[in-house]
């Protein structure tokens, strides 16, 4: 029987979008069927995962400033729209498998596992809700060019599990419950009911997960007696390169755990490329 943290590497080292999901949802079934005890238990184990998942060889990752912009009034801005959708979702599967892979030897609760295979296990979903919409319209993931620096965040907190939590969930996940309702509305202006449906899926699953992160991210706090604020935002100035884009989604956020005294401060800060 492989360890949760073998199976994690491997969906980290498949590379094609389709099967590392189906993998995925496989092994979330097999996790949770064995903590319901209904099959042999897993044990959770170590393992030594790649610094950067595989990936397809579509789309061509380019840098942010180099993505093509679209107007999303526009079928096609729609389409580019929701291919940046389906690529953020397929980072996140691989952020989540990650987590538990890369942080498999720290001492921590079952619950952290569960939380994160969860977590991986709604990105699969959420992935092949978009790729499916994206198949129906005529056009499919890897289409367009794509985000290269979606896993920047991974690597620069390969080894800090507290910093992981802060700019993944807290930060980068948060960010997308303020910007999905927009979205929703684009969809909904178009006519496109089936994308509608399967963005309301999204944000309503990605509160949890940035819950999740905000959770585990006080419980650590308290272990070592640490200030979660403080902790927070000298984290997020460490790793996270820019200040936080008001406006923020503080109806969901706060559902999320997040106040807005976590928040806010980071947003009113320059960006230290501007101040130099």
């Amino acid at each position: 029987m492989k360890t949760l943290a073998q199976m994690a590497t491997e969906v980290l080292t498949t590379a094609d979008g389709r099967e590392k999901t189906a993998l995925s949802h496989r092994y979330a079934a097999l996790w949770f069927a064995s903590r319901a005890g209904g099959a042999a238990p897993i044990e959770v184990g170590t393992a030594s995962p790649p610094l950067r998942p595989a990936r397809p060889d579509k789309p061509e990752l380019l840098a942010p400033r180099d993505v093509p912009r679209r107007r999303p009034g526009t079928p096609q801005g729609r389409l580019a729209l929701l291919h940046a959708v389906a690529h953020i979702e397929l980072n996140a599967v691989d952020l989540h498998w990650d987590i538990i892979a890369r942080f498999s030897d720290t001492r921590l609760p079952l619950g952290f596992f569960d939380d994160w295979v969860k977590s991986a296990n709604e990105e699969s979903k959420h992935f092949n809700l978009v790729c499916d919409r994206l198949e129906a319209l005529g056009s499919y993931y890897g289409a367009m060019p794509a985000h290269a620096g979606m896993w920047r965040a991974a690597e620069d907190t390969v080894d800090d599990l507290l910093g992981r939590l802060a700019v993944v969930p807290m930060v980068l996940e948060a960010r997308g419950l303020d910007v999905t309702p927009g979205m929703i509305g684009i969809f909904e202006k178009a006519g496109d009911t089936e994308s509608v449906e399967a963005l309301k899926v999204i944000y309503a699953e990605e509160v949890h997960h940035v819950a999740y992160g905000s959770k585990w991210f006080h419980f650590l706090c308290g272990r070592h007696d640490l200030d979660p604020k403080e902790v927070f935002h000298s984290l997020v100035r460490k790793h996270f390169h820019g200040a936080l884009k008001p406006p923020f989604n503080e109806e969901k956020r706060a559902e999320a755990g997040i106040p807005p005294d976590f928040y806010w401060p980071l947003a009113e800060e320059t960006p230290i490329k501007e101040r130099l």
